[in-house]
Protein backbone atom coordinates (compact mmCIF):
# COMPACT_ATOMS: atom_id res chain seq x y z
CA UNK A 1 0.00 0.00 0.00
CA UNK A 2 1.38 3.59 -0.81
CA UNK A 3 -0.06 6.63 0.32
CA UNK A 4 -2.95 7.16 -2.31
CA UNK A 5 -4.21 3.92 -1.84
CA UNK A 6 -4.36 4.99 2.11
CA UNK A 7 -6.58 7.87 1.52
CA UNK A 8 -8.65 5.66 -0.86
CA UNK A 9 -9.16 3.78 1.30
CA UNK A 10 -10.38 6.09 3.71
CA UNK A 11 -12.46 8.18 1.57
CA UNK A 12 -14.53 5.10 0.61
CA UNK A 13 -15.19 4.52 3.97
CA UNK A 14 -17.89 7.45 3.13
CA UNK A 15 -20.01 4.75 1.58
CA UNK A 16 -20.91 3.48 5.19
CA UNK A 17 -22.20 6.83 6.28
CA UNK A 18 -22.22 8.58 9.29
CA UNK A 19 -23.82 6.98 12.32
CA UNK A 20 -24.11 7.86 16.33
CA UNK A 21 -23.73 5.18 18.42
CA UNK A 22 -20.86 3.87 20.58
CA UNK A 23 -21.08 -0.62 19.77
CA UNK A 24 -18.44 -0.26 16.70
CA UNK A 25 -15.94 1.87 18.70
CA UNK A 26 -15.63 -0.17 21.34
CA UNK A 27 -15.35 -3.23 19.50
CA UNK A 28 -12.52 -2.04 17.07
CA UNK A 29 -10.87 -0.65 20.12
CA UNK A 30 -11.53 -4.17 21.98
CA UNK A 31 -9.88 -5.50 18.74
CA UNK A 32 -6.91 -3.09 18.72
CA UNK A 33 -6.02 -3.79 22.60
CA UNK A 34 -8.14 -0.71 23.93
CA UNK A 35 -5.45 1.92 23.36
CA UNK A 36 -7.33 4.54 25.45
CA UNK A 37 -6.63 2.72 28.10
CA UNK A 38 -2.88 3.51 28.19
CA UNK A 39 -3.73 7.53 27.64
CA UNK A 40 -5.49 10.46 29.88
CA UNK A 41 -7.74 12.68 27.97
CA UNK A 42 -9.04 15.74 28.32
CA UNK A 43 -12.21 15.98 26.62
CA UNK A 44 -13.68 18.86 24.58
CA UNK A 45 -17.81 19.30 23.12
CA UNK A 46 -19.65 22.06 22.36
CA UNK A 47 -21.35 23.49 19.13
CA UNK A 48 -18.32 26.96 18.93
CA UNK A 49 -15.10 27.25 20.09
CA UNK A 50 -14.41 23.72 20.94
CA UNK A 51 -11.66 24.15 18.45
CA UNK A 52 -9.69 27.04 20.09
CA UNK A 53 -10.16 25.64 23.20
CA UNK A 54 -8.47 22.14 22.14
CA UNK A 55 -5.70 24.53 20.32
CA UNK A 56 -5.39 26.97 23.60
CA UNK A 57 -5.05 23.26 25.97
CA UNK A 58 -2.62 21.69 23.52
CA UNK A 59 -0.52 25.07 23.85
CA UNK A 60 -0.67 25.30 27.21
CA UNK A 61 0.51 21.95 27.85
CA UNK A 62 2.98 21.74 25.67
CA UNK A 63 4.67 24.45 27.19
CA UNK A 64 4.37 22.78 30.43
CA UNK A 65 6.93 20.16 28.69
CA UNK A 66 4.23 17.45 28.18
CA UNK A 67 3.76 15.62 25.18
CA UNK A 68 0.79 16.71 23.76
CA UNK A 69 -1.86 14.15 21.79
CA UNK A 70 -4.50 16.53 19.34
CA UNK A 71 -7.57 14.88 17.88
CA UNK A 72 -9.82 17.43 15.90
CA UNK A 73 -12.06 17.50 12.99
CA UNK A 74 -12.30 18.35 9.98
CA UNK A 75 -9.04 19.02 8.52
CA UNK A 76 -8.60 22.05 6.52
CA UNK A 77 -6.02 20.85 3.27
CA UNK A 78 -4.67 17.63 5.02
CA UNK A 79 -6.20 15.01 6.99
CA UNK A 80 -2.82 14.60 9.00
CA UNK A 81 -4.40 17.67 10.62
CA UNK A 82 -6.66 15.83 12.51
CA UNK A 83 -3.83 13.52 14.29
CA UNK A 84 -0.87 15.50 15.70
CA UNK A 85 1.78 15.16 18.49
CA UNK A 86 3.32 18.47 19.55
CA UNK A 87 1.73 19.85 16.87
CA UNK A 88 3.41 17.44 13.98
CA UNK A 89 1.24 16.19 11.77
CA UNK A 90 1.10 12.51 12.05
CA UNK A 91 2.98 11.30 8.58
CA UNK A 92 2.31 9.44 5.65
CA UNK A 93 3.96 6.05 6.52
CA UNK A 94 2.27 6.16 9.81
CA UNK A 95 -1.27 6.75 7.91
CA UNK A 96 -0.37 3.84 5.45
CA UNK A 97 0.84 1.37 8.57
CA UNK A 98 -2.63 2.22 10.92
CA UNK A 99 -4.64 2.02 7.86
CA UNK A 100 -3.22 -1.40 6.97
CA UNK A 101 -4.02 -2.26 11.11
CA UNK A 102 -7.16 -1.36 10.85
CA UNK A 103 -8.21 -3.16 7.47
CA UNK A 104 -6.91 -6.24 9.04
CA UNK A 105 -9.68 -5.30 12.21
CA UNK A 106 -12.32 -4.44 9.76
CA UNK A 107 -12.32 -7.90 7.99
CA UNK A 108 -14.12 -8.76 11.30
CA UNK A 109 -17.37 -6.98 11.15
CA UNK A 110 -20.11 -8.41 8.46
CA UNK A 111 -20.91 -6.15 5.70
CA UNK A 112 -24.22 -4.27 7.26
CA UNK A 113 -22.26 -3.43 10.74
CA UNK A 114 -19.07 -2.05 8.73
CA UNK A 115 -17.24 0.90 10.63
CA UNK A 116 -17.69 4.55 9.36
CA UNK A 117 -14.93 6.89 8.62
CA UNK A 118 -14.99 8.60 11.74
CA UNK A 119 -15.30 5.61 13.88
CA UNK A 120 -11.94 3.78 12.14
CA UNK A 121 -10.03 7.14 12.25
CA UNK A 122 -11.10 7.53 16.08
CA UNK A 123 -9.48 4.61 16.51
CA UNK A 124 -6.35 5.26 14.66
CA UNK A 125 -5.58 8.00 16.34
CA UNK A 126 -6.00 6.48 19.73
CA UNK A 127 -3.14 3.44 18.25
CA UNK A 128 -1.29 6.60 17.19
CA UNK A 129 -0.90 8.56 20.41
CA UNK A 130 -0.74 5.16 22.48
CA UNK A 131 2.36 4.37 20.25
CA UNK A 132 3.92 8.10 20.61
CA UNK A 133 3.54 7.67 24.22
CA UNK A 134 1.41 10.96 24.68
CA UNK A 135 1.34 12.25 28.12
CA UNK A 136 -2.22 14.02 27.56
CA UNK A 137 -4.71 13.60 24.43
CA UNK A 138 -7.11 17.24 23.99
CA UNK A 139 -9.81 14.94 22.44
CA UNK A 140 -12.48 16.64 20.28
CA UNK A 141 -15.57 15.22 19.63
CA UNK A 142 -16.70 15.41 15.87
CA UNK A 143 -20.70 15.28 16.58
CA UNK A 144 -22.78 15.77 19.55
CA UNK A 145 -21.07 13.64 22.37
CA UNK A 146 -23.35 11.14 23.71
CA UNK A 147 -22.85 8.87 21.11
CA UNK A 148 -19.88 10.46 19.48
CA UNK A 149 -17.06 7.55 18.63
CA UNK A 150 -14.81 9.68 20.51
CA UNK A 151 -17.21 9.42 23.79
CA UNK A 152 -15.32 5.38 24.55
CA UNK A 153 -12.83 7.66 26.91
CA UNK A 154 -12.76 8.74 30.66
CA UNK A 155 -11.24 12.11 30.37
CA UNK A 156 -9.49 13.96 33.56
CA UNK A 157 -12.12 17.11 32.20
CA UNK A 158 -14.88 17.01 30.54
CA UNK A 159 -15.67 20.51 28.77
CA UNK A 160 -18.73 21.95 26.89
CA UNK A 161 -17.79 25.58 25.02
CA UNK A 162 -21.30 26.60 24.93
CA UNK A 163 -24.45 25.48 23.49
CA UNK A 164 -25.87 26.74 20.21
CA UNK A 165 -27.90 25.60 17.00
CA UNK A 166 -26.41 23.45 14.86
CA UNK A 167 -26.68 20.39 13.44
CA UNK A 168 -30.10 20.41 14.52
CA UNK A 169 -31.34 17.39 12.93
CA UNK A 170 -29.07 15.28 14.27
CA UNK A 171 -29.17 16.56 17.72
CA UNK A 172 -32.61 18.07 17.69
CA UNK A 173 -34.07 21.32 17.50
CA UNK A 174 -33.90 23.29 20.42
CA UNK A 175 -31.36 23.95 22.67
CA UNK A 176 -31.97 21.61 25.65
CA UNK A 177 -32.10 18.77 23.17
CA UNK A 178 -28.66 19.99 22.00
CA UNK A 179 -27.50 20.35 25.57
CA UNK A 180 -28.66 16.69 26.16
CA UNK A 181 -26.82 15.35 23.48
CA UNK A 182 -23.19 17.28 24.29
CA UNK A 183 -23.90 16.51 28.03
CA UNK A 184 -23.61 12.77 27.33
CA UNK A 185 -19.53 13.14 27.46
CA UNK A 186 -20.40 14.38 31.39
CA UNK A 187 -18.39 11.41 33.43
CA UNK A 188 -18.80 10.49 36.98
CA UNK A 189 -16.34 12.41 39.46
CA UNK A 190 -15.18 13.79 36.68
CA UNK A 191 -14.93 17.90 36.40
CA UNK A 192 -17.22 19.94 34.22
CA UNK A 193 -16.04 23.07 32.59
CA UNK A 194 -18.74 25.06 30.00
CA UNK A 195 -19.44 28.82 29.01
CA UNK A 196 -22.66 27.91 28.49
CA UNK A 197 -24.85 30.66 28.77
CA UNK A 198 -28.55 29.62 27.66
CA UNK A 199 -30.82 29.19 30.74
CA UNK A 200 -32.12 25.97 29.68
CA UNK A 201 -29.11 24.30 28.22
CA UNK A 202 -27.21 25.02 31.65
CA UNK A 203 -29.94 23.25 33.77
CA UNK A 204 -29.10 20.17 31.54
CA UNK A 205 -25.68 20.11 32.25
CA UNK A 206 -25.43 21.21 35.53
CA UNK A 207 -28.15 18.61 36.55
CA UNK A 208 -26.54 16.10 35.06
CA UNK A 209 -22.96 16.72 36.58
CA UNK A 210 -24.90 16.84 40.21
CA UNK A 211 -26.38 13.46 39.23
CA UNK A 212 -22.70 12.45 38.39
CA UNK A 213 -21.17 14.13 41.45
CA UNK A 214 -19.25 15.80 38.90
CA UNK A 215 -17.81 19.17 39.96
CA UNK A 216 -19.02 22.06 37.64
CA UNK A 217 -17.09 25.03 36.67
CA UNK A 218 -19.12 27.98 34.94
CA UNK A 219 -17.05 30.45 32.91
CA UNK A 220 -18.47 34.03 32.44
CA UNK A 221 -17.09 36.88 31.20
CA UNK A 222 -15.63 37.90 34.32
CA UNK A 223 -13.37 35.38 35.03
CA UNK A 224 -11.73 36.57 31.16
CA UNK A 225 -10.18 39.81 33.57
CA UNK A 226 -8.71 37.42 36.44
CA UNK A 227 -5.28 36.11 35.99
CA UNK A 228 -3.57 35.31 34.24
CA UNK A 229 -5.75 36.49 31.85
CA UNK A 230 -5.55 40.37 33.01
CA UNK A 231 -3.95 41.62 30.54
CA UNK A 232 -2.80 39.10 28.29
CA UNK A 233 -2.66 39.47 24.09
CA UNK A 234 -4.13 36.45 22.68
CA UNK A 235 -2.64 35.88 18.54
CA UNK A 236 -6.14 34.64 17.94
CA UNK A 237 -8.67 37.29 17.14
CA UNK A 238 -11.85 38.06 18.36
CA UNK A 239 -13.45 39.02 21.28
CA UNK A 240 -14.74 35.16 21.76
CA UNK A 241 -11.35 33.82 22.24
CA UNK A 242 -10.96 35.43 25.56
CA UNK A 243 -13.89 33.40 26.80
CA UNK A 244 -12.29 30.22 24.63
CA UNK A 245 -9.12 30.90 26.80
CA UNK A 246 -11.03 31.33 30.24
CA UNK A 247 -12.51 27.50 29.56
CA UNK A 248 -9.18 26.29 28.57
CA UNK A 249 -7.08 28.56 31.78
CA UNK A 250 -10.14 26.97 34.50
CA UNK A 251 -9.76 23.54 32.70
CA UNK A 252 -6.29 24.17 33.70
CA UNK A 253 -7.07 24.59 36.94
CA UNK A 254 -9.90 22.20 37.35
CA UNK A 255 -6.96 19.30 36.97
CA UNK A 256 -4.20 20.74 38.48
CA UNK A 257 -4.13 17.96 40.88
CA UNK A 258 -3.63 15.45 38.06
CA UNK A 259 -1.20 17.93 35.89
CA UNK A 260 -0.05 20.91 37.29
CA UNK A 261 0.86 23.67 35.31
CA UNK A 262 1.51 27.26 36.86
CA UNK A 263 -0.51 31.08 35.69
CA UNK A 264 3.19 31.87 34.19
CA UNK A 265 2.83 28.55 31.74
CA UNK A 266 -1.08 29.47 30.90
CA UNK A 267 0.10 32.50 30.19
CA UNK A 268 3.04 31.25 27.93
CA UNK A 269 0.79 28.58 26.28
CA UNK A 270 -1.85 31.31 25.70
CA UNK A 271 0.42 33.88 24.13
CA UNK A 272 1.85 31.22 21.54
CA UNK A 273 -1.18 29.56 20.32
CA UNK A 274 -2.45 28.63 16.67
CA UNK A 275 -5.47 27.71 15.27
CA UNK A 276 -5.80 28.32 11.06
CA UNK A 277 -8.95 29.32 9.54
CA UNK A 278 -10.32 31.07 12.40
CA UNK A 279 -10.10 34.91 11.73
CA UNK A 280 -7.40 34.09 10.15
CA UNK A 281 -5.59 37.62 8.58
CA UNK A 282 -3.70 37.51 5.38
CA UNK A 283 -2.03 39.86 3.71
CA UNK A 284 -1.01 39.09 0.41
CA UNK A 285 2.19 40.56 -1.49
CA UNK A 286 0.75 43.27 -3.68
CA UNK A 287 -1.23 44.40 0.01
CA UNK A 288 -4.65 42.77 -0.57
CA UNK A 289 -5.61 41.52 2.51
CA UNK A 290 -7.77 38.64 3.32
CA UNK A 291 -9.70 37.56 6.40
CA UNK A 292 -10.61 33.43 6.15
CA UNK A 293 -13.15 32.41 8.76
CA UNK A 294 -14.68 29.59 9.32
CA UNK A 295 -18.26 30.35 10.51
CA UNK A 296 -20.80 28.06 9.79
CA UNK A 297 -23.31 28.41 12.08
CA UNK A 298 -25.32 31.55 13.61
CA UNK A 299 -23.33 31.65 16.50
CA UNK A 300 -20.21 31.93 14.87
CA UNK A 301 -21.39 34.15 12.19
CA UNK A 302 -22.09 36.56 14.63
CA UNK A 303 -19.02 36.25 16.47
CA UNK A 304 -17.35 37.38 12.83
CA UNK A 305 -19.63 40.53 12.27
CA UNK A 306 -18.31 41.39 15.99
CA UNK A 307 -15.11 40.65 14.93
CA UNK A 308 -15.24 42.88 11.93
CA UNK A 309 -16.51 45.90 13.95
CA UNK A 310 -14.41 45.59 17.03
CA UNK A 311 -11.10 44.55 15.70
CA UNK A 312 -10.75 45.31 11.93
CA UNK A 313 -12.95 48.86 11.93
CA UNK A 314 -12.87 48.89 7.50
CA UNK A 315 -14.97 50.35 5.19
CA UNK A 316 -17.05 47.79 3.86
CA UNK A 317 -15.25 44.88 3.01
CA UNK A 318 -15.61 42.43 -0.19
CA UNK A 319 -17.66 39.23 1.33
CA UNK A 320 -17.11 35.79 -0.87
CA UNK A 321 -19.62 33.66 0.92
CA UNK A 322 -20.29 29.43 0.42
CA UNK A 323 -22.60 27.65 3.02
CA UNK A 324 -23.71 24.06 3.12
CA UNK A 325 -27.04 23.21 2.39
CA UNK A 326 -27.36 21.95 5.87
CA UNK A 327 -26.60 24.80 7.56
CA UNK A 328 -29.04 27.94 8.89
CA UNK A 329 -28.21 29.25 5.51
CA UNK A 330 -31.05 32.32 5.88
CA UNK A 331 -30.17 33.77 9.44
CA UNK A 332 -26.37 33.37 8.41
CA UNK A 333 -26.95 35.32 5.17
CA UNK A 334 -29.04 37.92 6.96
CA UNK A 335 -25.87 38.40 9.65
CA UNK A 336 -23.72 38.61 7.08
CA UNK A 337 -24.82 40.35 4.12
CA UNK A 338 -25.29 43.99 5.62
CA UNK A 339 -21.58 43.89 6.16
CA UNK A 340 -20.36 43.98 3.12
CA UNK A 341 -21.22 46.32 -0.35
CA UNK A 342 -19.91 43.54 -2.86
CA UNK A 343 -21.02 40.22 -2.46
CA UNK A 344 -19.73 36.74 -4.23
CA UNK A 345 -21.54 33.79 -3.86
CA UNK A 346 -19.63 30.32 -4.68
CA UNK A 347 -20.33 26.71 -4.45
CA UNK A 348 -18.84 25.23 -1.17
CA UNK A 349 -16.60 21.57 -2.78
CA UNK A 350 -19.34 19.50 -1.14
CA UNK A 351 -22.32 17.51 -2.26
CA UNK A 352 -23.90 19.08 0.09
CA UNK A 353 -23.33 22.87 -0.59
CA UNK A 354 -26.00 25.13 -1.12
CA UNK A 355 -26.78 26.90 -4.30
CA UNK A 356 -25.16 29.98 -4.74
CA UNK A 357 -28.75 31.57 -6.28
CA UNK A 358 -30.19 30.92 -3.25
CA UNK A 359 -27.96 32.04 -1.31
CA UNK A 360 -27.77 35.19 -3.09
CA UNK A 361 -31.87 35.89 -3.03
CA UNK A 362 -31.63 35.95 0.62
CA UNK A 363 -28.40 38.27 0.19
CA UNK A 364 -30.16 40.72 -1.78
CA UNK A 365 -32.92 40.83 1.00
CA UNK A 366 -30.73 41.85 3.75
CA UNK A 367 -28.56 44.02 1.48
CA UNK A 368 -30.61 45.35 -1.47
CA UNK A 369 -28.24 48.18 -2.28
CA UNK A 370 -24.84 45.61 -2.31
CA UNK A 371 -23.32 44.41 -5.61
CA UNK A 372 -24.16 40.23 -5.60
CA UNK A 373 -22.78 37.87 -7.91
CA UNK A 374 -23.57 34.35 -7.92
CA UNK A 375 -20.21 32.27 -8.84
CA UNK A 376 -19.12 29.20 -10.50
CA UNK A 377 -16.18 28.74 -7.94
CA UNK A 378 -13.89 29.84 -5.09
CA UNK A 379 -11.22 30.47 -7.59
CA UNK A 380 -13.47 32.32 -9.93
CA UNK A 381 -13.90 34.85 -7.08
CA UNK A 382 -10.16 35.49 -6.75
CA UNK A 383 -9.59 36.16 -10.18
CA UNK A 384 -12.18 38.91 -9.53
CA UNK A 385 -11.34 40.18 -6.49
CA UNK A 386 -8.00 40.77 -7.30
CA UNK A 387 -7.79 44.05 -6.87
CA UNK A 388 -9.79 44.64 -3.44
CA UNK A 389 -7.90 45.69 -0.96
CA UNK A 390 -9.97 43.45 2.02
CA UNK A 391 -11.94 40.08 1.49
CA UNK A 392 -13.56 37.99 4.10
CA UNK A 393 -13.89 34.29 3.01
CA UNK A 394 -16.39 32.50 5.04
CA UNK A 395 -19.68 30.17 5.42
CA UNK A 396 -17.56 26.97 5.90
CA UNK A 397 -14.48 25.41 6.83
CA UNK A 398 -14.34 23.49 4.16
CA UNK A 399 -14.71 26.76 1.67
CA UNK A 400 -11.51 28.14 3.83
CA UNK A 401 -9.69 24.93 3.62
CA UNK A 402 -10.11 25.99 -0.10
CA UNK A 403 -8.87 28.97 0.01
CA UNK A 404 -5.89 28.26 2.13
CA UNK A 405 -5.03 25.48 -0.49
CA UNK A 406 -5.28 28.10 -3.69
CA UNK A 407 -3.27 30.38 -1.74
CA UNK A 408 -0.93 27.49 -0.83
CA UNK A 409 -0.90 28.74 2.66
CA UNK A 410 -0.71 25.14 3.90
CA UNK A 411 3.14 23.65 4.14
CA UNK A 412 1.35 20.40 3.31
CA UNK A 413 1.72 19.91 -0.44
CA UNK A 414 -1.23 17.63 -1.37
CA UNK A 415 -4.63 17.44 -3.02
CA UNK A 416 -7.93 15.81 -3.30
CA UNK A 417 -7.61 15.19 0.76
CA UNK A 418 -10.55 18.34 1.42
CA UNK A 419 -13.00 15.61 -0.28
CA UNK A 420 -12.21 13.24 3.38
CA UNK A 421 -14.41 15.49 5.39
CA UNK A 422 -17.63 14.53 2.87
CA UNK A 423 -19.82 12.54 5.13
CA UNK A 424 -23.71 11.57 5.01
CA UNK A 425 -26.55 10.59 7.25
CA UNK A 426 -27.05 6.83 5.18
CA UNK A 427 -27.81 4.35 7.89
CA UNK A 428 -28.52 6.71 10.48
CA UNK A 429 -32.00 6.06 11.16
CA UNK A 430 -31.14 2.09 11.49
CA UNK A 431 -29.00 3.01 14.50
CA UNK A 432 -30.63 3.00 17.66
CA UNK A 433 -30.56 6.31 19.86
CA UNK A 434 -28.85 7.58 16.29
CA UNK A 435 -31.21 10.66 16.67
CA UNK A 436 -32.21 12.77 19.93
CA UNK A 437 -33.77 10.86 22.17
CA UNK A 438 -36.79 12.37 23.46
CA UNK A 439 -36.51 10.26 26.64
CA UNK A 440 -32.97 10.76 27.81
CA UNK A 441 -33.69 11.94 31.33
CA UNK A 442 -32.25 15.00 32.03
Amino acid sequence: MNYSDAIKFLYDLQLFGTKLGLENTHRIAALAGNPQEKLRFIHVAGTNGKGSVCAMLESIYRAAGLRVGLFTSPHLVAFGERIQVNRELINEADIIRLVEEMQLLLKQFPANEHPTFFEVITIMALCYFAEQKCDLVIWETGLGGRLDATNIVTPLASVITNIQYDHQHWLGDTLAKIASEKAGIIKSHVPVITAVNDKDAFRILFEVARRNDAPFWLITWTQTDYPPLRGLKIPLMGEHQRINAAVATYTARAIATQIPVSDETIRAGLSRVQWPGRLQLVERKAGQKLLLDGAHNVGSAEALRAALKIHLRIPKPTLVMGILSDKDTRPMCEILAPLADRILLVPVSSQRTAAPAELAAICRKSNPGSEIKELTSLKEAFVQTANDPFVVITGSLYLVGEAMELLELSSNKVSGERNLNEWHAAGVSSIKGGKHDPNIQT
